[in-house]
């Protein structure tokens, strides 16, 4: 008996041991932010819709210009979480500006919630004083491909009462190249940016550059009358 139990109790270590990485990982958010540690990840295809009313596939929208992109999720109703992220988006958005560095690194926020249409998203980013070259707003259209987009992210959100929902909160660092490099606590807004930066430093700035002025050429070549 003694023996027996023995052999329960060595199998059940190690699985506990393999399941959690070591015992790195004891909750599913830690171990996601381990598997993307371990390994960049590559994003399903989807189609963004921007506050602008333009619609861009993920891929070319986060490879457009050579910067590193921090990715956060919300929905504009959002009154908990989302909020304490757009205040610290805004830090993040001044601090790129006072430092130069927005050529490196740009920030995106992506709404789940289908109900968030381009004049939503825009009436968001005005509350948040985003300024379009540095902080840009979009959802995803498409409900399967939303999905997608947040299963890869690792992003879990639980329907609420009074139309709101329930979700987990993170800074996700997404390559020059588009992949989902790193993912940072919602509450290290500095770590996140000291993340980004070092992704950054893989790209040539030079590069980086043109494909920025390039970028806003053909942005205000677009908006002319």
């Amino acid at each position: 008996m003694f023996a027996a139990l023995l052999l329960v109790l060595a199998a059940g270590f190690g699985a506990l041991y393999h399941g959690t990485d070591g015992f790195q990982a004891v909750t599913t958010e830690t171990a996601r932010r381990l598997a993307i540690a371990h390994q960049a990840r590559q994003l399903p295809a989807a189609t963004l819709q921007f506050s602008s009313g333009q619609q861009k596939l993920l891929a070319q929208a986060l490879q457009a210009d050579g910067r590193v992109t921090i990715v956060n999720f919300i929905y504009t109703r959002c009154n908990a979480i989302c909020s304490v992220m757009g205040t610290e988006f805004q830090q993040l958005q001044r601090d790129l500006q006072r430092s130069g560095m927005e050529r490196r690194v740009r920030l995106l926020s992506l709404s789940f919630d289908p109900r968030d249409q381009p004049a939503e998203l825009a009436a968001y980013a005005r509350q948040m004083q985003a300024q379009a070259g540095v902080w840009q707003f979009a959802g995803i259209p498409e409900p399967r491909q939303r999905q997608a987009l947040l299963d890869a992210f690792g992003i879990t959100v639980i329907a609420a009462p009074l139309g709101e929902f329930q979700h987990n909160a993170a800074f996700h660092i997404v390559d020059a190249a588009g992949l989902l490099v790193g993912i940072v606590d919602y509450d290290a807004p500095q770590a996140a940016l000291d993340y980004a930066l070092r992704a950054a430093q893989s790209a040539p700035a030079q590069v980086i550059a043109e494909k920025v002025a390039q970028s806003s050429q053909a942005t205000e070549a677009g908006h002319r009358p």
